[in-house]
């Protein structure tokens, strides 16, 4: 349901360990996010349709909805 969806998520930089809270889109994933600690460009781990789902503490609006862009069975 819409309703239920959790529209934030803290991200942690791999590289820096620096951690913030983001609004996600909800209307596609997120491919790249920049790190405001290390300035890091961060781009979505093997399987993994965007960063909030790579780095994230909440999966992106579109897998929360079991609607996302990118096939994540391969």
């Amino acid at each position: 349901m819409v309703s239920d969806l959790v529209l934030t998520s803290e991200i942690t930089c791999p590289h820096c360990g620096h951690i913030r809270q983001e609004t996600m889109p909800t209307n596609a994933c997120q491919f790249f996010y920049e790190c405001q600690g290390c300035h890091e460009l961060l781009k979505p781990l093997p399987g993994d349709c965007c960063v909030f789902c790579s780095y994230g503490t909440v999966k992106c609006p579109p897998i929360q909805l079991g609607q996302c862009c990118q096939d994540r069975s391969s």
